[in-house]
């Protein structure tokens, strides 16, 4: 990764749009950035496979937007034709959990935005600003812009309608990018194609710069009549029922018996964003293609790597990798479903909704250019007649690493290449890469104190004092003496703290603009930075969270004070997340909490754990589905405790889980011992259950740490 490129959406707050040519990178870096990141960010995509592809989630079904195109208007409109903006507001009903989600993230990442269409992003501009309480654009977060404007355009039914209010449908013509400070990144070096020739066609088609592109030497690869033969050769088609056609008169060739493989489908998975057939119908013999990456240490496959099916079975395909004389076996694959959601530390976290299983392949004698996205292929078939779409030509031709390796069934004529001024004028005017350095040094500072600042701000606390206390002096069941004694001492500690804040929020700015003139060092503010967050820390821990919290223990349950201690219980859970976010601070790479403070803080007055509960009624030899009665439990929950036993060697598995099942685990664990759940799903017999394998993972790994 560029470490400057990352640097600069790490540490300021700068919407960027990271772009580049095919096979420069971009996926690559969207990876590494989400494993790298310390900021709470989300991934979004504009279309399912798209989000699938990504890791993400949709941006529809992120902000439950309307499908049909948006003017960003209070002008009446028809309502069959377009929505204004009395029309988006009802769709923002959105549940605590996702409001407590989208006022928490910092950064969200739209890949693919090169189909990302203009009134849809203005749309989650709105919703933004209505969700985190805050008018600037997109709310105050940051966006990170990930796609090519080169390659796949946005689809637009209604382009007569989108023009009412947009110069052009690309997602730099929404009224909420021309109003902010968006830098283009361009990532620079072709990792695809070496030969500089082939670069050089390839680059004058992406620009539309016909008078620059070599048609003859282009046209040279012009052959109506090409025949395969032997060789492993894709068809790139404009269309789904073309490359649908090919794929089957091919297989329907091969004279032997097909076998179907249907998908696993867990859990809620949208058919429209099945990344790979239902049913898929293999024959040995067929020309197949990879849809992922090999996940194992061994990496025998990627994503566009072609083969020939040798052998079918029902849990394996054994495949013969183009280009090679290897056979390797092929087992199915996860694909998962996911949203997002907050833990109890405020981190967003990755919840998987449902989970489709499917062996990583699919006919490939043909494949669509929208499919072929991303992709890299040895040798393809164009036919570049006059169906190809603005972009096409560029991706079909890109997706090939070399220019030997095309054939071309029309010759590439001046007419089917597109020039779009608007995306050259957009990228000229925001291009950014050489002033990456400058602006990560003129923002980064300041931009990591302010956001220590915000974290370490308590001002909020005086206010929340008064409003306990207005509700104790309005509470008749409570000791009005003791609340009022404490009152008066939280007063003090909360004003003293807000004193103090205010006075550190002036000397950290002046030590700053200091630093920026060469006139202080950076460790006399990370110094001060590691003393205040310390200070605010202890003193809010042991002078406001702990007396409210010994406080909380002695009302906790009392008669006729189940309303105040409800309101009680959410301001203590608020002053609980103010110290746990003190705890992740970092001032640029540098945590600012000392070791000995970074202790957990929980409001929980200490009580049983309900897996110690399930446990204690499994000892006294009740079955999962007793318990579960019994505890008005989900029977995944008790098996979800149990495997917690699992993991200390306490569990006698053989009275959840079959011998036999035992001993295939086993056998398995023993051979052959697998990384992920999903690896040893894919691994084991069809009728083995998630929770199942988590508890004989959890046993087996206690069993083989005891024995070393």
């Amino acid at each position: 990764m560029n470490n400057h490129f990352f640097d600069l959406i790490e540490h300021t707050n700068r919407s960027v749009f990271l772009t580049g040519k095919a096979g420069t990178g971009k996926t690559t870096f969207l990876n590494d950035f989400v494993k790298k990141t310390r900021k709470k960010h989300i991934v979004l995509a504009p279309t399912g496979i798209a989000a699938i592809n990504a890791g993400g989630v949709t941006i529809h079904s992120m902000f439950g937007l309307p499908l049909r195109t948006f003017l960003p208007t209070t002008d009446r409109i028809d309502g069959s034709l377009a929505n204004n903006i009395a029309d988006l507001m009802p769709h923002f009903k959105y549940r605590k959990d996702k409001l407590k989600l989208l006022r928490e993230v910092e950064v969200i990442i739209i890949d693919e935005v090169s189909m990302l269409r203009a009134d849809v992003l203005d749309m989650m501009d709105f919703s933004l600003r209505f969700i985190r309480r805050n008018n600037q654009r997109f709310g105050g977060a940051q966006m990170l812009f990930i796609g090519d404007l080169y390659q796949l355009p946005p689809v637009v039914r209604d382009e007569h309608i989108l023009k009412l209010c947009y110069q052009s449908p690309f997602f730099f013509d929404s009224l909420a990018i021309k109003d902010i400070p968006i830098i283009t990144i361009e990532l620079t070096k072709v990792y695809r194609q070496s030969d500089e020739e082939f670069l050089d066609i390839l680059n004058a088609i992406r620009d539309g710069d016909v008078a620059n592109i070599d048609f003859d030497h282009l046209n040279e690869r012009y052959d109506p009549d090409f025949e395969t033969g032997t060789e492993a050769y894709v068809y790139l088609c404009s269309h789904n029922k073309m490359a649908d056609e090919i794929n089957q008169e091919k297989l329907a060739g091969i004279k032997v018996d097909p076998a179907t493989y249907e998908a696993k489908l867990f859990g809620e998975f949208k058919e429209n964003q099945f990344p790979n057939e239902q049913f898929l119908e293999l024959k040995i013999g067929a020309q197949i293609m990879f849809i992922r990456n090999d996940i194992s240490p061994e990496k025998k496959y990627f994503n566009g790597k072609l083969g020939e099916i040798v052998a079918l079975d029902e849990n394996e395909i054994r495949v013969v990798l183009d280009g090679s004389e290897r056979e390797i076996a092929v087992k199915r694959e996860v694909w998962e479903q996911k949203k997002y959601f907050l833990d109890t530390d405020k981190n967003i976290k990755e919840e998987v909704l449902g989970s489709f299983e499917q062996f990583p392949i699919k006919l490939a004698w043909a494949v669509t250019i929208h499919k072929s996205q991303g992709l890299t292929f040895d040798k393809v078939i164009i036919d570049a007649g006059k169906s190809f779409t603005a972009g096409q030509v560029y991706v079909a031709l890109s997706r090939c690493r070399t220019l030997e390796g095309i054939v071309l069934k029309s010759k590439i004529t001046p007419e089917v290449i597109f020039k779009d001024n608007r995306i050259l004028q957009f990228q000229g005017a925001t291009i950014a890469n050489d002033n990456v350095e400058t602006i990560l040094n003129q923002e980064k500072y300041d931009y990591s104190i302010k956001k220590v600042l915000r974290t370490l701000d308590s001002r909020w606390f005086l206010n929340e004092v008064e409003e306990w206390n207005k509700l104790s002096v309005t509470t008749k069941s409570i000791d009005t003496v003791k609340t009022h004694q404490l009152y008066i001492q939280l007063k003090h500690e909360v004003t003293q703290l807000g004193k103090i804040f205010e006075k550190l929020e002036k000397i950290l700015f002046q030590k700053v603009a200091l630093f920026i003139n060469n006139q202080e060092e950076w460790s006399e503010i990370e110094s001060k930075a590691k003393g205040a967050v310390n200070f605010f820390f202890t003193g809010i821990r042991d002078k406001v969270f702990s007396p409210l919290k010994e406080f909380y223990a002695e009302i906790k349950g009392a008669k006729g004070l189940k309303q105040y201690n409800e309101e009680f219980k959410v301001w203590l859970e608020d002053i609980e997340e103010y110290l746990n976010s003190l705890k992740n601070i970092h001032l640029l790479e540098t945590k600012l909490l000392d070791e000995k403070n970074d202790k957990e803080v929980s409001m929980k007055i200490a009580k049983v754990p309900s897996q110690v509960l399930t446990f204690q009624l499994f000892e006294q030899g009740k079955t999962i589905a007793e318990i579960a009665l019994e505890r008005g439990l989900v029977k995944e929950t008790v098996v979800g405790h149990l495997a917690k036993f699992a993991e200390q060697g306490l569990l006698d598995i053989s009275r959840v889980i079959t011998s036999d099942k035992i001993k295939a685990f086993e056998a398995e664990f023993n051979k052959n011992p697998h990384e992920t759940l999903s690896e040893w799903k894919a691994a084991l017999p069809n009728e083995f259950e998630f929770n199942e394998i988590r508890i004989l993972i959890n046993h087996y790994n206690y069993k083989k740490n005891k024995a070393n």
